[in-house]
Parts: structure tokens; C-alpha cells; sequence
């Protein structure tokens, strides 16, 4: 299938509403019917205004978080479109992609 990974970069203390901006986007990429999608937690990052952020032992809200997201181009487009309502305000990478499943019993369970 063709589509899109997408990858969203925020650090564990950004909030959207009362929720990290991170497990956020988690919920609403599954809402949407996706599939396929990743919560990764870096040890250090620079972020988009050019900040080191990393994790400290005592204090975690500065962890580098990562969500990639593999979509169709509608799921993209209404991903993206739900973000840009809600003012996320999250830096992102769209790569196009191809994207499925390799050995695949006939029933669709893995393993």
C-alpha cells in the first residue's frame, strides 16, 4: 500500500489539553483507524527552535518523545486536518512510503 510515515517530535512535558502531546496524537491516530503507529522515548533531541532537550534522572518533562505514524493518504489528510483544528502546534516529518505486511498467516494473525 502507498501512504505516508509520519513522525511527530515533541518532549514529554508538552501537554495538549490535560493529556502529553505525545500519547495525544497516539489516541487520535487510533481513533482515525490507524494501524500502524509508534511512541518512541529519546535520550536527546534537538528541537525545532534549535534547544538541546534530554532526559534527566530527576526531572523527565524535557525527554525527547517521537510518534511515528503509518497512513493511507486519507488518513493523512484527516490526521493532518484534525491537528491543524485542534492548534497542536507539533513539528513533523511526512515521508512517502510504501507500507504492509510480509507473512501474514491466511487467517491475518501473526506469528
Amino acid at each position: 500500500m502507498k501512504g505516508f510515515q509520519l513522525t511527530f517530535f515533541t518532549i514529554e512535558g508538552r501537554h495538549h489539553g490535560r493529556e502529553s502531546m505525545g500519547h495525544w496524537i497516539m489516541d487520535q491516530a487510533k481513533a482515525l483507524g490507524v494501524k500502524g503507529a509508534t511512541l518512541t522515548v529519546g535520550v536527546q533531541g534537538i528541537g525545532r527552535h534549535g534547544r538541546l532537550h534530554s532526559a534527566h534522572f530527576v526531572e523527565l518533562s524535557d525527554q525527547p518523545i517521537e510518534v511515528t505514524v503509518a497512513v493511507d493518504e486519507d488518513q493523512c489528510e484527516s490526521l493532518m486536518a484534525l491537528l491543524e483544528r485542534e492548534q497542536a502546534n507539533v513539528f513533523y516529518v511526512k515521508t512517502p512510503v510504501e507500507f504492509g505486511v510480509v507473512g501474514a498467516r491466511p487467517d491475518g494473525r501473526s506469528g
